[in-house]
């Protein structure tokens, strides 16, 4: 495997499993990111690394029959997951190709709305793939990202499972070249791509006990495992005990869990789209590049 084709957290059907009920956790902060943007009728979008599923039924809606999206991932399995949804959605302005999200080999300046989720923290050289959103976007064109900071994502009382995992899921991580801290960067590199009006939004969660996400940091560690043994970050053994132990921490209720911090950014192309004569397509009036808070 090359680095080009890595992800990090693996395609296998249990990591297709998550990432479907990660459409519904997310679904009202990808609603409200998308809602920023003011997508007209008639708009041509993209979502990069839509997974089985994605937002593709989000900006179906919003760019209605005269318009279309575009969803693009790089493994065979989830495309075909994601053409199956678009057909049992009835989605008719939804394509699904399959392609490489720093190469998408689509035409340069062709979309209205790019976007893409937790694509950024999971695969290596993503200023790669900001380049390449960017190059989609028509002048006038905006472009959103929602993605992850490991930081706060944390549990107390603090667990030493939890920490010795991180610490070789970290590892991990650093030799796929993958960076878990991506988050914080992200409204840098789009201000560094040429985006205008740029506007952040930070949201953090605590994840009570019984919410599916409570345990994501150990399902992330399983979807990895083979590979973090194969590897020779851990051994069988020792990723036994600590997943056993960590699994009783987050099983008690008193155990506070904290998740990462997701930053929401979106910005503009500059210029102005031909045949924009300002009645529809993004406001000027855009949220400060800090303005907003988190909800």
């Amino acid at each position: 495997m090359t680095e080009r084709d890595i992800y990090l957290l693996g395609r296998s059907a249990r990591e297709e499993e998550r990432l479907r009920k990660q459409v519904q956790e997310l679904a009202e902060e990808a609603r409200w990111l998308l809602d920023r943007l003011q997508i007209h009728p008639g708009a041509r979008a993209i979502e990069l690394g839509c997974g089985p599923q994605g937002v593709l039924e989000l900006l179906s809606e919003r760019v209605g029959p005269s318009g279309t999206v575009v969803g693009l991932d790089r493994n065979e399995g989830f495309v075909a997951s994601a053409r199956k949804h678009v057909a049992e959605r009835q989605l008719l302005n939804v394509e699904v190709v399959q392609g490489d999200a720093r190469a998408t080999n689509l035409p340069r300046a062709s979309f209205d709305v790019v976007f893409c989720r937790l694509l950024l923290v999971n695969v290596p050289q993503p200023e790669q793939v900001v380049e390449e959103m960017v190059s989609l976007l028509r002048p006038g064109g905006v472009l959103a990202s929602h993605e992850a900071d490991y930081l706060p994502h944390r549990c107390d009382p603090p667990s030493p499972a939890w920490d010795r995992l991180f610490e070789v899921f970290q590892a991990y991580s650093r030799a796929k070249g993958v960076d878990l801290f991506v988050g914080r960067r992200m409204h840098r590199m789009l201000r560094d791509a040429g985006l205008v009006e740029l506007g952040v939004n930070p949201v953090i969660h605590v994840y009570p006990h019984g919410h599916h996400r409570r345990s994501i940091f150990l399902d992330f560690v399983q979807n990895t495992r083979d590979a973090l043994v194969r590897e020779g970050f851990a051994t069988d053994e020792e990723l036994n005990e600590l997943t056993r132990d960590l699994k009783r921490h987050l099983d008690d209720p008193d155990t506070l869990v904290v998740s990462h911090l997701f930053f929401q950014v979106w910005g503009r192309k500059p210029g102005r789209r031909e045949g924009d004569h300002g009645s529809s397509g993004p406001s000027n009036q855009w949220p400060g590049e800090s303005g907003e808070s988190s909800r």
